[in-house]
């Protein structure tokens, strides 16, 4: 089988906003939902090692299919808002969807499966029509075995078991009713035994383990209270009449085929100061040939604690074992948690889908935060590589901007990307960004202003430890010494405020001091602390201690902003917004040096989707939703005048080759050629035809379609050019689409343009590699070969970063010369 032409370097993601989504199988591998996949995370390796792409909504619900012998998975079950059960099953060693269980009227909130033999699966799933469904899935069949129906009452999660000693399956519901119910397969159908009460307030979670021949059942709920139950089978033997009076529990009996089982209430944790969304049993293991359950309970919660339980060896009372947590930033808490097999690491995931991990240090016994991957919770807007292609930026309508480096650990040959930056987080839906320079990035959001960020002192000093290059080099580049430390954002403000050296000490003598002066000491307006980091920072930090100060805002617009771009000499931003009148649709330029405007420049009707400076410097490209593009011309750059722009070439709706809006546009390395791309599914190649020279070097010569029409097949919404060409001297274009693949395209100038031979197709992403929504934005990296990696070979290689409205940043490595 030939290697695929893409390769898979990086993909960036979170978990989704529900309590379970987020599973740790037995094989090391920990599968969440994020958007409408299923990702498999490996957390030795710090990187997402496979997609599961099937839900058509978003995936609310993930479980392992665990085995009775603790053997690696190998289903997996997931459930969506698109109202389907996915059961996916390994083949070959890749996980491919083997069932679809259709039926729910509603979305689909959490799901459970046990085997009842090696071809039949149990499948249990509560959707948000106020139903469970139970279903049978084997290798070829789905059959809905039964639905139960809780009125106006929802099922907030629901756990399968084999009662003790028996094959009779057991299923447990917690709900908005604060009680826990408990059916029991009887005759083929599952029929309500017992209901247990207790709880004061939704119940979020249930989980059942089963040790020494008894099962536990752990219910938490929004009461901040985690109660836990034993389910045991009642021998005839025991006598009625005892003589010495015993206090005990209350048991809630019920019969199954003759045998009696009791529910008593083993324990009620409190510890909690808010709503408990997940509880996890550690996983069971296997020592010598019996399969052994460890009495410890994981739970967390929205106070941002995660706290493991377990019964003390001498008394046998339940308490808190280790408490871990998040302090700082402006999130809630935590959704759900889980641990690792051996139960030396613990894994949550937190409200805005960040993942936090700790593992045990084994000599010491001290839990300690871990690095993990982190990624966007929103839709990716746009991204930008630095210049030197050594990190990229990326922006979102989760209202941050992060920025992406790889990094290679001690003793690991392998290369990971991670955040180690988040410069902006803000309180409106980021659009667009542009690089300025190395270190300095202008954005703009769903307000009029832009901002322009400059990274501060202690991010290039943390940069150049993890990318390991000299510090002296990366100043050198910025050509400043009086940088700030770092940045912090004030209690009701939206900036971010530089904080100096002095600053620091004197927060430092404060905290020595321990008396305030003031009021507003207690309450400072920095929260910053200095980082020395060797490794990628934590959530905590990223959230607090990793902000860039914002140097500059500008404005001018109208409307809330939409694209932005900078030349290649970083002296020029042009910047556009929504517009649906001519005057509101001029772009703006500005100085990157005084940041004052430069210039209007009103041509088009409608907003401007996208732009882009030639490489050479000498012209702007606008593409519009009014399905024409402008082309401005730069004036005599020697002049003694500030050098404006004027339009030098635009089509117009009589011209316009396009019918429906222009998304996208780029131009080739050289500048002879642009491409523009449309919802109408058409790319098309702009120059001056048959003359080789670049575009606006032809006086009196028209700019034309230099390409005969590509359709694409759907909506083209992101192009790019790579700055290298092929070894045939063609130019390699990376088309995205509405429905989330990338199309890799080979053009080279044709004799004929109706021949139409122009085109050659050489690569496409796989149904594995591809968005499940709209790729929103493609750029090549600027310099030959893989960020991270060195060596004579790099130059065979280019690589490709692309954004998603499905949350995703995917970074492809493309070998040029096998093209």
């Amino acid at each position: 089988m030939a290697a695929p032409v893409m390769d898979t370097c990086h993909v960036s993601c979170c978990a989704n906003r529900t309590p379970n989504v987020v599973s740790w199988g037995r094989g090391g591998l920990i599968a969440f939902g994020t958007c409408n996949s299923v990702a498999l995370y490996n957390p030795q390796e710090i990187r997402i090692v496979e997609v599961l792409n099937k839900h058509t909504g978003r995936v609310n619900a993930v479980q392992w299919v665990h085995k009775q012998d603790c053997s690696p998975e190998t289903q997996l079950v997931s459930g969506g808002s698109d109202n389907n059960v996915v059961v996916w099953e390994k083949q070959d060693g890749k996980f491919t969807a083997c069932a679809v269980c259709s039926g729910h009227s509603g979305p689909v909130c959490a799901v459970d499966a046990m085997s009842l033999s090696s071809s039949q699966l149990l499948v249990a799933s509560a959707s948000s029509d106020s139903t469970v469904k139970l279903w049978t899935c084997s290798s070829d069949t789905v059959e809905c075995l039964q639905t139960v129906s809780f009125g106006s009452g929802f099922m907030m999660d629901v756990s399968l078991a084999l009662l003790p000693g028996s094959r009779v399956p057991v299923l447990a519901c917690g709900g908005d009713d604060s009680r826990v119910h408990l059916y029991v397969q009887l005759s083929g159908q599952f029929q309500r035994l017992l209901t247990l009460t207790g709880h004061e307030d939704w119940v979020r979670c249930v989980e059942w383990a089963t040790k020494d021949g008894e099962l536990w059942l752990a219910s938490c709920s929004q009461d901040c209270l985690i109660r836990v139950w034993r389910l045991f089978a009642k021998t005839a033997t025991e006598p009625d009449q005892q003589t010495d009076a015993v206090i005990k529990m209350k048991e809630n009996v019920f019969q199954v085929s003759g045998d009696e089982f009791a529910v008593t209430l083993e324990t009620v944790l409190a510890g909690h100061e808010n709503w408990v969304y997940g509880i996890h049993w550690q996983p069971p293991c296997v020592k010598g040939d019996s399969v052994e359950q460890p009495l410890k309970l994981l739970s967390a919660s929205m106070d941002k604690t995660m706290i493991l339980w377990g019964p003390e060896e001498d008394s046998g009372m339940w308490v808190e074992l280790v408490r871990v947590g998040e302090v700082g930033g402006n999130t809630l808490g935590f959704y759900g948690c889980q641990m690792s097999p051996d139960g030396f690491m613990i894994l949550t995931h937190a409200f805005h889908g960040a993942l936090h991990l700790w593992h045990c240090d084994s000599n010491q016994g001290v839990w300690r935060p871990s690095v993990v991957i982190s990624g966007h919770f929103n839709a990716v807007q746009d991204l930008s590589w630095d210049p030197e292609g050594e990190f990229i930026i990326t922006v979102g309508s989760d209202q941050t901007t992060r920025l992406f480096t790889p990094w290679t650990r001690n003793g690991c040959s392998e290369i990971t990307w991670h955040e180690i930056s988040r410069p902006q987080i803000h309180g409106y839906d980021m659009q667009c960004l542009t690089m300025v320079g190395r270190f300095q990035f202008v954005s703009g959001a769903d307000e009029k202003v832009l901002r322009v960020f400059k990274a501060p002192r202690n991010f290039v000093a943390n940069f150049a430890n993890i990318s390991c290059t000299s510090l002296e080099k990366l100043l050198g580049c910025n050509d400043i010494a009086d940088l700030p430390e770092g940045a912090s954002t004030p209690a009701l403000g939206l900036s971010n405020k530089a904080v100096f050296q002095g600053d620091l000490t004197s927060q430092i003598s404060q905290q020595d001091s321990e008396d305030f002066n003031s009021l507003s000491d207690q309450y400072k307006e920095s929260y910053f602390q200095l980082l020395k980091l060797t490794e990628p920072p934590t959530e905590d930090d990223l959230l607090q201690n990793t902000l860039w100060p914002e140097v500059q805002k500008l404005y001018g617009h109208g409307f809330e902003m939409f694209c932005l771009a900078s030349d290649s000499e970083r002296t020029v931003v042009a910047s556009a917004c929504k517009a649906s009148k001519p005057e509101h649709a001029a772009i703006l330029l500005w100085s990157t040096t005084s940041w004052k405007q430069l210039q209007s420049l009103p041509c088009h009707s409608l907003t401007v989707t996208q732009m882009a400076f030639s490489p050479n410097g000498c012209l702007l490209l606008a593409v519009s939703r009014d399905r024409t593009w402008s082309l401005w011309r730069r004036g005599n750059p020697d002049s003694d005048t500030e050098s404006s722009f004027s339009l030098y070439a635009n089509t117009s709706k009589d011209t316009a080759v396009h019918a429906r809006i222009i998304w996208s546009c780029d131009w080739s390395s050289d500048s002879k050629y642009f491409v523009t791309s449309s919802r109408d599914k058409k790319v098309i190649i702009w120059g001056h035809c048959g003359s080789g020279v670049s575009v606006g070097e032809c006086e009196g010569e028209s700019v034309t379609p230099c390409s005969s029409v590509l359709d694409v097949g759907d909506s083209a919404t992101a192009v790019s050019i790579c700055p290298y060409l092929c070894s045939d001297q063609s130019y390699l274009l990376a088309v995205g689409l509405e429905n989330g693949k990338i199309v890799l395209y080979k053009w080279r100038p044709p004799e004929d343009l109706s021949s139409g031979a122009d085109w050659s197709r050489c690569g496409e992403t796989d149904a594995c590699q591809s968005h499940t929504l709209t790729v929103k934005r493609l750029r090549w990296r600027p310099r030959p070969g893989r960020a991270g990696h060195g060596g004579n070979e790099e130059q065979a290689w280019v690589q490709l970063a692309s954004a998603g409205a499905d949350h995703v940043v995917k970074i492809f490595n493309i070998k040029i010369s096998a093209l």
